[in-house]
């Protein structure tokens, strides 16, 4: 059901902007204060100290920006957006991680980035839904922070099956092999659109080809980040 024009999607409030969608009262609630790991993005004790799970075996990425976890409120917004057609919350989906990206710039002092990529889904998937949310989410969080964005830079070479239907390990097993780049990034610092990081195997995949590729970093950004 859609929302009345000008007010928050959440609390139905009027908004000072109506393109914001989401109320500073409710963006206040949906980010809690957990201290996560500024690596990988999972809980750790310390928010600007890589965690002993990435001191072990770090990520291949660099730094990881995430709204919060998936629960509500933000997760059912998501899943709005992907299942329900609800296209027009991808623009406030947006906003909410342009002030997770711009809050971890001041606090962890996380470096700027010159390239955006989204996460490709596979060609018919991506027909059937009829669009992709990660390109979504892409395309105003280049214009706000005046980087590049190319929605082709990435590409699936095969279908796959659902990740979420899978184990960790058949997870990475799944992905291998099933990307391409259609740009070149050496010497580039580039921030991985997705919209929810699980066990992290499909923005792993995409940052080793990346890193392969001549990147001189890998940021990746998603709206939820969970196990």
């Amino acid at each position: 059901m859609l929302t009345v024009p000008g007010l928050c999607w959440l609390c139905q409030m009027p908004l000072a902007l109506s393109h914001w969608g989401v109320c500073s009262v409710c963006r206040r609630a949906i980010a809690a204060p957990v201290s996560v790991c500024p690596r990988c993005g999972l809980p750790a004790m310390h928010p600007r100290l890589p965690c002993g799970r990435c001191l072990r075996k770090p990520p291949p990425w660099q730094a990881l920006v995430a709204v919060g976890d998936y629960t509500p409120p933000v997760s059912p917004m998501l899943h709005q957006l992907k299942f329900s057609h609800q296209s027009q919350l991808a623009l406030p989906l947006a906003r909410l991680l342009l002030l997770a990206i711009l809050q971890a710039r001041r606090s962890r002092e996380l470096p700027d980035v010159d390239l955006l990529m989204s996460v490709p889904l596979w060609s018919r998937r991506h027909w059937r839904r009829g669009f992709n949310q990660s390109d979504l989410l892409c395309r105003p969080l280049a214009h706000w922070l005046n980087c590049r964005y190319v929605p082709t830079a990435l590409r699936r070479t095969r279908a796959t099956p659902a990740q979420h239907h899978l184990s960790a390990r058949l997870r990475k097993r799944n992905l291998q092999h099933a990307f391409a780049l259609e740009l070149p990034v050496a010497g580039r610092h580039i921030a991985l659109v997705d919209d929810v990081v699980t066990t992290g195997s499909t923005v792993a995949e995409f940052s080793r080809l990346l890193l392969r590729s001549g990147a001189e970093s890998v940021q990746v950004w998603c709206l939820c980040r969970t196990l």
